[in-house]
């Protein structure tokens, strides 16, 4: 989601100049800087740069240069309304005897009330064309800048997702070792007990508790969460969300095998399945 777009375009002897940044954000936050003889198309740009970005925080600075000579925006001064503010204030200033001042007199003057006055602007058709364009263009950049961004993180996230179902095939042949430690350890407790055993009532146990600790739902489950997961990375926009609930189903899978391992050996195995899928999903965070 994090990227970086620029571009330039030239009209009625200015250079227009549009950059626009983007980090991660669950929505659009979308703050802008433009200059004020373009604040009519302020709207119109908003509404382009949030509909093609979507969501991420992004900055847009737009600055206006004038090139070749031409004509510059700069304000003018009243004279007659400048000759009469600083008039009085200097009389006023030689009757209260006021030989401290903190600023010259004529600073003070030219920030009073329709002392300076600006040029109103006209921005003809071809400049706000060049505008639009540049807008374009710079949004182009940044999405080209994401998509390249995009396929290293799916990449990276397809390989989490193997190493999850690499490690989840580790643990069929610890399934096995559960039967032989839970029957030992039952077998050790009525020993100490000093009691008759049923063989019969205690395989009932044994298969009892084999189907208590059963993980070949959540085994099946995990793997059919991962082949989604592969197709919707493949899919070309908006994966981002979709992949995050997939990732949250893979978790449930993960935790319920925790939860069901009863052996040492595969409590470790989901450990290092839930640091993958943690990582997977501090990826996904950047992912539209």
């Amino acid at each position: 989601m994090t990227g970086y777009g620029r571009a330039e375009r030239h009209a009625d002897q200015r250079k227009i100049t549009v950059e626009i940044k983007s980090l991660n954000s669950k929505q659009l936050d979308l703050s802008t800087r433009i200059p004020s003889i373009y604040r009519e198309k302020e709207y119109e740009i908003r509404n382009t740069v949030g509909k093609a970005l979507g969501r991420g925080k992004v900055d847009l600075f737009v600055s206006v240069e004038t090139i070749g000579g031409g004509k510059t925006t700069a304000g003018t001064i009243n004279r007659e309304l400048f000759k009469a503010y600083y008039a009085q204030l200097a009389e006023l200033q030689r009757e209260v005897g006021d030989t401290n001042a903190t600023e010259p007199l004529i600073t003070t003057v030219l920030r009073l009330p329709e002392v300076m006055q600006t040029e109103t602007v006209v921005i003809g058709p071809e400049e706000w064309k060049a505008l639009t364009e540049a807008v374009d263009e710079a949004i182009e950049n940044l999405n080209r800048f994401r998509a390249q961004e995009g396929e290293v993180l799916i990449r990276d996230l397809l390989t989490r997702i193997d190493t999850i179902e690499s490690l989840a095939a580790q643990i069929v042949p610890l399934e096995g070792e559960r039967i032989e430690t839970v029957r030992t350890r039952l077998m050790e407790n009525l020993k100490a007990l000093q009691v008759h055993v049923d063989n019969n009532r205690f395989e009932q146990e044994i298969i009892y508790y084999l189907e208590k600790f059963d993980i070949t739902e959540e085994k099946v489950r995990l793997k059919q969460h991962c082949d989604y997961f592969r197709a919707v990375a493949a899919e070309s926009e908006g994966v981002g969300r979709k992949l995050g609930f997939i990732a949250q189903e893979i978790g449930r899978e993960i935790n319920t095998t925790g939860s069901k391992a009863n052996h040492a050996g595969i409590q470790k195995i989901v450990v290092r399945m839930k640091d993958e899928l943690e990582k997977i999903k501090e990826q996904l965070l950047n992912l539209l």
